[in-house]
């Protein structure tokens, strides 16, 4: 049985995306930059993906994970949100991440 799934090229950037903000969070807790906000970035970077996969096993025949997650949001599922507002914060960090860069870059 063959089930809809995202193209590679998705999938790729996606496992960077995660990839980069875990090592990037990391690096900003051993650094002691951003230490509380580095720690949830890290939280979230590990359980987003996770719960997100464990939930998107039993989507019906048809949906890809993205269609089946936006379905679960418009349902008020609770994992959904949980996984949306995750993916919103990683953002936000990364947002942060980069403006205090620049600020360090730009003082020097």
């Amino acid at each position: 049985m063959q089930w809809e799934t995202l193209a590679d090229w998705i999938w790729a950037i996606y496992y960077l995306f995660i990839i980069a903000t875990l090592g990037t969070a990391v690096f900003s807790v051993v650094k002691k930059g951003n230490k509380g906000w580095s720690i949830v970035a890290v939280l979230f970077t590990i359980t987003v993906p996770i719960v997100s996969l464990i939930n998107s096993i039993g989507r019906p025949r048809g949906l890809n994970e993205f269609d089946y997650l936006v379905s679960q949001i418009q349902h008020g599922a609770f994992w959904s949100v949980f996984v949306l507002i995750g993916y919103f914060f990683l953002l936000g960090w990364w947002g942060l991440f980069l403006f205090k860069i620049r600020l360090i870059n730009t003082s020097s």
